[in-house]
């Protein structure tokens, strides 16, 4: 009997990818922080895992007609959204540096947590290949 590792692994090596794309959208407002009118950006973690459950269900929604709103984004590109800033600067840059750098850290604790769960399933699946 095959083993399918989508099936295996589930969701949580789509988590992995949402992880490492948020982590870049963050650590570019962290870049960002002093350029005039730049506007902070951060994707939508729970959209990209219902997207994905929904690539590994089969059940998303799909076009029927040339006039239906294209609700799903390309496969593994994250729709970028604008952060309400809680007070923006006057140069008109709404990076708030302090803000950004804990979802930076949030995220990257995120990323390892879902690194070690991946990691214990592959030493699962070895175990049970190797009938340990």
């Amino acid at each position: 009997m095959a083993i399918s590792l989508d099936m295996a692994l589930g969701i949580h090596q789509h988590a992995l990818q949402a992880r490492v794309q948020r982590a870049e959208v963050l650590a570019n407002n962290l870049a960002n922080a002093d350029t005039p009118g730049y506007k902070a950006r951060d994707v939508d973690f729970r959209a990209m895992m219902e997207q994905a459950q929904g690539q590994i269900s089969g059940m998303q929604m799909t076009r029927t007609d040339d006039q239906h709103m294209d609700t799903s984004a390309a496969p593994g590109t994250p729709e970028l959204l604008y952060r309400n800033p809680h007070q923006p600067s006057i140069d008109g840059n709404t990076v708030d540096s302090q803000l950004e750098q804990s979802l930076f850290m949030r995220n990257a604790m995120d990323f390892q947590a879902s690194f070690q769960f991946l990691n214990s399933k592959f030493a699962g699946l070895t175990k049970a290949i190797k009938g340990e």
